[in-house]
């Protein structure tokens, strides 16, 4: 069992906080879907025949591909690929293009799940962040696509603003609650060195909100979230039961993915492969049939590592016979002073052979994490 994820690298305008590998020059757009369907093409065995169950549109904006770009990928995925009966076909988008016409040709071409990035219901914090969107196009959007059939829809929400009250960050939860999503993503604020807000850090000019303030919009999100009947099954990410993001769960269980276009990264348990993030290099490059990757071989201890890191992060915890019996560690024996002084300041506990992080622990999910790790 597999994934597949297709980074689409286009926006109509660039996000202060964004540091994902994007261009506003759209004029590229048909040569580099013609490169991702022969990059497809080029890596059909990169999975090994594996049945492919999700297929994830990533970017970038991947709302802004036109019915016969979304069609000619789909059907070079079917072609080629070992396609599960019905797999989960996810494409991220902004409110702003969803329009009625736009989410009608998304139902006809097979998307059965949408992941929309409203990141927040104030439009004064949309203005701050740059987005293209308003509040009132989050909701038109979403409640038109749940005219058309679309049940399983996602909400990206992010917190820990700086400005942002924690008034607002609350207001937000509960606008957010009234539309009901199936699923909501949920993701602190992180000013990177190569964006707008990165330079206005560097100049003095915007300072990050405190791990403090972050912590306590963490810990609202997490308790009305839970009392709505969300399961928090990741760290930053909550679903009502039966509507788990099955192709991010391939990220975290350690399956196998292949990611196509500039940028996207894929794994098949050995390695690690990564795509150069230059869009004009990626077409030029896969016109003359070689894919542009930089390959990283995984170590045992980075497996183990991968595997602590991602298998806290959800809420199953971390498997202690898996670490035994795939790699010959033993997690309990090698770290007993950690563990010990982390389950009595009550920040995990040991359940039936897992690890779990208790809702305390899950604040710095990632120091634990680290502080497991093994040294090469």
């Amino acid at each position: 069992m597999a994934g597949i994820y297709i980074h689409i690298p286009f926006c109509k305008q660039a996000c202060h906080y964004c540091d994902f590998h994007f261009s506003t020059q759209l004029d590229s757009k048909p040569r580099l879907v013609d490169a991702v369907c022969r990059e497809l093409i080029l890596q059909k065995d990169y999975l090994a025949g594996d049945l492919i169950e999700t297929i994830y549109f990533g970017g970038g904006t991947p709302s802004l591909l036109n019915e016969g770009e979304l069609r000619s990928i789909l059907d070079t995925l079917y072609s080629n690929f070992n396609m599960a009966h019905a797999p989960e076909i996810t494409l991220e988008a902004n409110p702003d293009d969803l329009s009625l016409a736009t989410l009608s040709q998304l139902k006809a071409s097979g998307i059965n799940r949408l992941s929309i990035g409203i990141q927040s219901f104030d439009d004064s914090v949309l203005k701050f962040l740059n987005r293209s969107h308003s509040s009132s196009d989050a909701f038109d959007s979403f409640y038109s696509a749940r005219q058309l059939g679309f049940n399983n829809i996602s909400i990206d929400l992010i917190f820990a603003i700086p400005g942002q009250s924690h008034e607002q960050w609350t207001k937000n939860i509960y606008r957010a609650l009234t539309l009901a999503p199936a699923h909501i993503s949920c993701y602190a604020l992180t000013i990177e060195e190569k964006t707008v807000f990165g330079n206005w850090h560097k100049k003095g000019k915007l300072l990050p909100e405190t791990d403090e303030v972050a912590a306590t919009q963490m810990e609202t999100m997490m308790k009305l979230l839970d009392s709505a009947g969300y399961e928090q099954y990741e760290i930053s990410n909550f679903a009502i039961p039966g509507f788990y993001s099955q192709h991010n769960s391939h990220y975290w269980k350690q399956k196998k993915y292949l990611g196509v276009g500039p940028g996207a990264h894929s794994y098949n348990l050995a390695s690690r492969q990564f795509n150069r993030p230059n869009n004009w290099f990626y077409i030029k490059s896969i016109n003359e049939g070689i894919i542009p990757f930089e390959i990283e071989t995984l170590t045992r201890a980075n497996k183990i590592n991968e595997y602590i890191m991602t298998s806290l992060r959800m809420i199953s915890g971390c498997n202690v016979d898996f670490l035994k019996s795939n790699y010959q560690f033993d997690l309990l024996a090698k770290s007993p002073h950690k563990l010990n002084a982390f389950v009595n300041n009550q920040l995990l506990y040991l359940a039936h052979g897992h690890l779990v992080l208790t809702p305390k622990g899950k604040l710095m999910a990632d120091k634990i994490a680290v502080d497991l790790f093994v040294e090469e």
